[in-house]
């Protein structure tokens, strides 16, 4: 291997990781506010109920985000 084969690929997995781990609460949170969307136009006199339930799966799904940034830091700073 040259040294820009080496220069291309030093650095941090990671951040690929992270990059990774935050696609799954994004499809996550655009489901659950689809469904949310498909629910109350189905019963609109619901929509108070749904709405209070789509904000509980947002917090669930965005936890996982969170569990990646976690992630992310600690293999960063434990090197």
């Amino acid at each position: 291997m040259d040294s820009t084969t080496v220069a291309a690929l030093s650095g941090n997995i990671a951040t690929i990781g992270y990059g990774l781990a935050a696609i799954g609460p994004a499809i996550g949170v655009g489901i659950v506010v689809g469904k949310t969307i498909e629910s109350v136009a189905r019963q609109p006199e619901l929509q108070g109920r749904l709405q209070v339930l789509m904000y509980i799966g947002i917090a669930f799904t965005e936890a996982l985000a969170l569990i990646g940034i976690a992630t992310y830091y600690l293999f960063t700073t434990g090197q």
